[in-house]
This record gives structure tokens, C-alpha cells and sequence, in this order.
């Protein structure tokens, strides 16, 4: 199955080349103070985290239609962060970001005054009106690739920023990707673990106990990692059809993120929209970029 995973994602760039993915930046409860050129975190206020979620629970849900004409939360979403190499196609570099490419986008986002938001953040605003902090962005990374945590992580905590990790279970521990240690310190340092299939394998082909295999085991065994529930779900290749909200919502989960244009009318926490972040992006076209695409 790792086989066909490797498949998929050399298919990918023929899949979603077109497709947008979407923006991050820091959370209110997370700001840093500056001293000495260096950046000294806040912790996360778990008491007040839990008391914003029990107060959500007696509040009245948006309507889809309100869902639908809110603003949308740039998300952008990350695969392979490391420099490119000569066997690199031109449609894989779309989803390798060259390290130092990668380090541009970060500061552009910190310098244009960006702060980071979470999934509860968002969904929070989209169900129940909650604030945003000013110019909002959500950093989000796909298949568990180690130096999401080498490198990505610790550029993030430069600026006070947290992520969302879509952790794909089939490659933890394997070369180059990470282990169940560093996936429990990313979640334990107030980062989200997001679930993104056992394999990879696309949402609109599964049938039967393919629901179990790719969605409920490994949500499973992230929350056994993590010791958290996991609410929120990465769609592989970002790649959706109606058939998977039923079974996602049966499962617990809260919402879930695409890589297109469009929500569905109908669904549109199951359809939450992301943009690429282009490894052929310079931190002025992800800036134009995020700009013109969340409307």
C-alpha cells in the first residue's frame, strides 16, 4: 500500500496543479513578546480554551447561508520542505518549497502582521461568529514528512506562530518522515493533529470497510499518539465527493479541508477551502496570492 501511496502522490501534480490551497498565522491566545531578538511564547490557556468550547455548546448554530457568506480564513497548506533536486519534475515542484523559500514566506507573513489561528478558531467563527484575530491565516501541512518538524516547526516558533499537521498513519516512522514522538511533542507544544488517511488513498474510490482502513483506524491511532480526539480531516489530493460527509460526521469529526475553487452549497464545514502554497511561490506572489483567492 506505501507503493500505491508513492503512486498517488506523483499523480497529484497532475491532479490538483490547478488547485489552491490556504493561509495560517498566529492565534490570539498564543502572542509571543520580543526580547532581545528572540521570541518567548505564551502558553495556551487551556482553561479558557475549554470555556469557550462548553460556551459554544449553548449557542445558536450559523445556517449555511450564513456559514457560506462569511469571509473566508486564508489556509495555506504545505507538503515537502526541502530544496529540489535534478529528478524533481516540474509539476512535483509545486509541492516542494525549497527551504529558504519556505523561511521567505514565513517572514513575509509575520512582517505583514499575519497571526495564526487553529481549526477551532475558524470553525468557532463559521458556526458561532467568534472573533478572528486582525488578518488571520492557518498554516496547514500534508503526509507527515519529517522535515515538516525539522524545519517548518521551528521556523513557526521564530514568530509565535502554530500549525495544523495532516498526518498521513501508513508513514510514521519511515525514513524522512516523522515518528509517533515527534508527532505527540508537535500536538504537546500546542500545534493540531488533523487525520489525512491511512494511505493517502482517494476519498471518492472508498467503498465499505475502505471507511474503516483509511479513516477510523487511523484517527485511532493518532488519538492514542496524541491522547487528544482528533476533529478535523484532510481530504488526499484534496479530492471530495457528498458521499464522504456522512461517514467523516459519523466518525466525530467536526469539519474538513479541501484543495479547490469551490465549497459545496450544502456542506460547506466539510468542504473548507486551502491553496497550495507553490514551491515556486516567492513570498511577494503568496502574498498577492492569498489576497486574490479568499474572498
Amino acid at each position: 500500500m506505501f507503493k500505491n501511496y508513492l503512486k498517488y502522490t506523483l499523480l497529484a501534480g497532475m491532479l490538483v496543479s490547478s488547485v489552491s490551497c490556504q493561509q495560517s498565522g498566529k492565534s490570539e491566545e498564543e502572542k509571543s513578546t520580543q526580547n532581545s531578538g528572540h521570541v518567548t511564547e505564551k502558553p495556551i490557556d487551556s482553561t479558557t480554551a475549554n470555556a469557550a468550547t462548553e460556551n459554544a455548546a449553548n449557542r445558536k448554530e450559523a445556517s449555511v447561508a450564513e456559514i457560506l457568506a462569511k469571509k473566508e480564513v486564508p489556509i495555506l497548506c504545505y507538503h515537502q520542505i526541502r530544496d529540489w533536486k535534478a529528478s524533481d519534475s516540474k509539476a512535483a515542484k509545486d509541492y516542494i518549497i525549497p527551504v529558504s523559500t519556505f523561511k521567505a514566506h514565513m517572514k513575509m507573513l509575520a512582517d505583514s502582521g499575519y497571526h495564526t489561528v487553529l481549526p477551532d478558531q475558524v470553525y468557532n467563527y463559521l458556526v458561532y461568529g467568534d472573533p478572528l484575530p486582525t488578518k488571520p491565516v492557518m498554516l496547514t501541512f500534508d503526509d507527515t514528512e519529517e522535515n515538516q518538524f525539522l524545519v517548518a516547526n521551528e521556523e513557526l516558533k521564530k514568530y509565535g506562530y502554530k500549525g495544523v499537521y495532516f498526518i498521513m498513519t501508513v508513514s510514521i516512522g519511515r525514513p524522512k518522515y516523522m515518528s509517533k514522538d515527534q508527532i505527540k511533542k508537535l500536538s504537546d507544544e500546542g500545534n493540531v493533529i488533523g487525520s489525512h488517511t491511512w494511505d493517502h488513498h482517494n476519498v471518492k474510490k472508498y467503498q465499505g470497510q475502505d471507511w474503516v482502513t483509511q479513516i477510523e483506524k487511523p484517527t485511532k491511532t493518532l488519538e492514542s499518539i496524541t491522547g487528544k480526539k482528533i476533529d478535523y480531516f484532510a481530504y488526499p489530493f484534496g479530492l471530495w465527493n457528498k458521499q464522504a460527509f456522512p461517514e467523516l460526521k459519523q466518525r466525530g469529526f467536526k469539519a474538513a479541508f479541501s484543495l479547490a475553487d469551490k465549497k459545496d452549497q450544502e456542506d460547506p464545514l466539510f468542504t473548507i477551502r486551502r491553496i497550495i502554497a507553490s514551491g515556486y511561490w516567492s513570498a511577494n506572489t503568496l502574498n498577492k496570492t492569498m489576497n486574490n483567492s479568499f474572498h
